[in-house]
């Protein structure tokens, strides 16, 4: 089967085979298919889209180029048979995925959460996890198990060998400004869900300035791409469009986010990290068939209050190499040791506390990489010491920049300086998540 023809069906609007995608995946994996005929299919896919039954094909040849986790030995040992998972499209100080696996985990639940690094102003998760002296998220297959059996839950990185055709694909996607494809967006999420051996996923899919899309119409079309090949691949899904043009919590960066997800654990976390994050882990324990719709909730609110969410992320620590003392102890992690305040520019409440702008100046500080292989400070960051809808006095301070060198702070301060608007009346407060889209719902 011909790269050519293959290029040309889609070029002319017509609908894939499963054979002309499994052809073209695998010529991605192996290489037969230069980069030049892969962008040009990929263009082409844009531009003239693929059908619900196309992308979901894509997805499945995807996850068939590598390896496919199984834990059905050892998923009938937890709560509701089946493995599940959290995935987020990416925000500004969104660390649930730190307080969501352990609480869910506690409540009996098989966590395998599959991760990856920031790019961009949404932080990773493996970056955070990354601030922990000792943490390992390079885990062997034995090694996972091994900490699954013990401790219901995994943080851990891709290998190498899940889904190698998303990493060539990713990658020119991101050169040829195919990107916004929501099928190519949704094949290469869920390739790499898929493969952890899940049987059910909840979708956090941010909206605003600090996230993945900026518009309501667009994440929810996201959403309904997302879930609706989910749900063909096997996996009861379900998505949430959740409000992302303030930052999540009080703090961005990696260090400080991963003491503030410990501090949520203790109860002392700021109410919309906590209530996100406990409404997640809830339904993660209704998809996995763990709870019931009406006591879900609660059961995860009890892991919260009892401390026994803490102790699992004790325990998660432990398992995989990490240094348990930095939950009481967090001058463990790095820290940087000279800050900036950014002061309120005149009395009134905190109206705007843009998220994109917040998160950019991050990234130039250090916390994030605008680039694959840029590095990553830990210690640097950004806490926002007065949150939307705060009411402050000229010069109260409203965020901390967090840095170690004078020409990144600059720069970030430059990133900061319409982040802030003060108005005179407090901001009317807004719902933190906006929509839920079922599976049903489908594109």
């Amino acid at each position: 089967m011909r790269a050519l023809d293959i290029i040309r069906a889609k070029r002319d609007g017509r609908v894939l085979t499963r054979g002309e995608i499994d052809a073209f995946v695998a010529g991605v994996t192996d290489g037969s298919w230069p980069d030049y005929q892969v962008s040009a299919l990929l263009m082409a896919i844009l531009l003239r889209g693929m059908t619900l039954d196309e992308a979901t094909h894509l997805t499945h040849s995807m996850i068939g180029s590598g390896v496919r986790l199984d834990w059905s030995d050892i998923q009938g040992s937890f709560a509701g048979g089946v493995a599940v998972d959290k995935h987020s499209t990416g925000g500004v100080g969104d660390k649930t995925s730190l307080i969501l696996a352990p609480l869910a985990a506690a409540c009996g639940a098989l966590v395998p959460m599959m991760s990856g690094r920031g790019l961009g102003h949404t932080g990773g998760t493996l970056d955070k996890l990354a601030a922990i002296p000792g943490f390992r998220t390079d885990l062997s297959l034995a090694e996972m198990r091994t900490a699954l059996v013990a401790t219901g839950c995994v943080l851990i990185r891709q290998t190498a060998d899940v889904a190698p055709a998303d990493r060539r694909l990713y990658a020119l996607r991101d050169a040829t400004a195919t990107v916004e494809s929501l099928p190519l967006i949704s094949s290469s999420i869920l390739s790499k869900k898929v493969t952890e051996g899940i049987g059910a996923l909840v979708m956090d899919v941010k909206v605003g300035s600090g996230g993945f899309m900026a518009r309501v119409d667009d994440a929810r079309e996201l959403a309904r791409w997302l879930v609706g090949i989910a749900t063909r691949s096997g996996v009861r899904t379900e998505a949430f469009l959740t409000r992302m043009d303030t930052p999540l919590g009080r703090t961005v960066g990696n260090a400080n986010e991963v003491h503030e997800a410990i501090a949520t654990l203790k109860g002392q976390g700021p109410a919309d990290l906590e209530s996100l994050s406990v409404h997640l882990a809830a339904r993660m324990l209704v998809m996995a068939g763990a709870a019931g719709e009406h006591d879900a909730e609660e059961q995860i609110r009890n892991a919260l209050t009892s401390g026994r969410g803490l102790q699992k992320f004790a325990d998660i620590l432990s398992a995989q190499g990490g240094d348990p003392r930095v939950i009481d102890d967090p001058s463990l992690m790095p820290m940087a040791d000279h800050e900036r305040m950014i002061p309120a520019p005149r009395s009134g409440f905190v109206s705007k506390l843009d998220a994109g702008a917040v998160g950019h100046a991050a990234v130039v500080l250090g916390a994030g990489r605008d680039h694959v292989d840029g590095i990553i400070d830990p210690g640097v960051g950004i806490d926002v010491l007065a949150p939307e809808g705060t009411e402050v006095r000229e010069g109260d301070a409203v965020l901390r920049v967090i840095y170690r060198d004078a020409a990144r702070r600059d720069a970030a301060l430059a990133r900061l300086t319409t982040a802030v608007d003060i108005s005179d009346a407090a901001p009317a407060p807004r719902p933190l998540i906006l929509e839920t889209i079922r599976a049903q719902e489908q594109p």
